[in-house]
């Protein structure tokens, strides 16, 4: 079984009509993993609805409790992208012996043109196949998670 944690992120930001701005309110993943037909024998748990700029020690705390604490090996973390970064590296430190995959998106779920699908999909692809460790995967690239930066330029994942 592939443990799914989420954390928040653009991944699953909605859009207030309104008043214009982006917001929490649930998790699309259930929904992407429908739509993408997965048959993988995953679990799904919310940790929090954030987004990345926001987290602090205290929150990748929680996320590192629950990676260890988890029955899973095999563990995705759905993660705001300007901060996943640094997540993936604190839980490198922590010496979890499981493996680990931070993803997340750059374009909301909700608009419709997002890349969450297409990074949770390999996500769940790498996840199964990749030796203990943390790692990011995002855009089709897998990095090692003290080897990845992400490019405030571009937009875009790359190796340091």
């Amino acid at each position: 079984m592939i443990r799914i944690l989420a954390t928040g992120g653009t991944f699953d930001k909605e859009y207030d009509e309104i008043n214009g701005k982006l917001y929490f309110k649930d998790s699309h993943i259930y929904e992407i993993l429908k739509l993408g037909r997965c048959k993988a024998d995953v679990e799904v748990r919310t940790l929090m609805m954030i987004d990345s700029l926001e987290m602090t020690d205290n929150e990748r705390s929680l996320i590192a409790y629950n990676c260890e604490n988890s029955e899973e090996d095999q563990i995705i973390i759905t993660h705001g992208t300007d901060t996943m970064a640094e997540t993936a590296l604190y839980l490198k430190e922590r010496k979890v012996n499981k493996t680990i995959v931070l993803t997340g998106a750059l374009i909301p779920y909700q608009f419709g043109s997002s890349d969450g699908l297409f990074n949770l999909g390999n996500a769940l692809g790498f996840v199964q196949v990749l030796p203990k460790g943390v790692y990011v995967v995002m855009n089709g690239m897998c990095f090692d998670a003290d080897q990845v930066v992400k490019n405030k330029k571009t937009g875009v994942f790359e190796a340091k």
